[in-house]
């Protein structure tokens, strides 16, 4: 999986907000605040990569042809109604 789809970038901005945040308010310096945005953008991967794990269907099971389609029985005088 690409790490720079889009919806990683979007799981990993709403991540970086509360950083970009604290960086502006100056809580954090230049370096500390890219450091952590460079996380949230790995936490964003982490986490749509579950997502898509956890919500992917199974595969189809496969069947053979012989489960499918039972050997032919033989079949009686044609009869639609046999005699009892």
């Amino acid at each position: 999986m690409n790490p720079l789809r889009w919806d990683v970038l979007l799981v990993g901005f709403v991540l970086a907000l509360p950083v970009l945040a604290l960086g502006l308010r100056g809580d954090l310096s230049t370096e500390e605040m890219m450091t952590r945005v460079l996380w949230c953008l790995g936490a964003g991967w982490v986490v749509v990569g579950v997502l898509r794990f956890a919500t992917t269907p199974p595969p189809a099971a496969k069947t053979s042809k012989t489960a499918a389609h039972p050997a032919s029985e033989p079949h009686g005088t044609g009869d639609a109604f046999p005699a009892a």
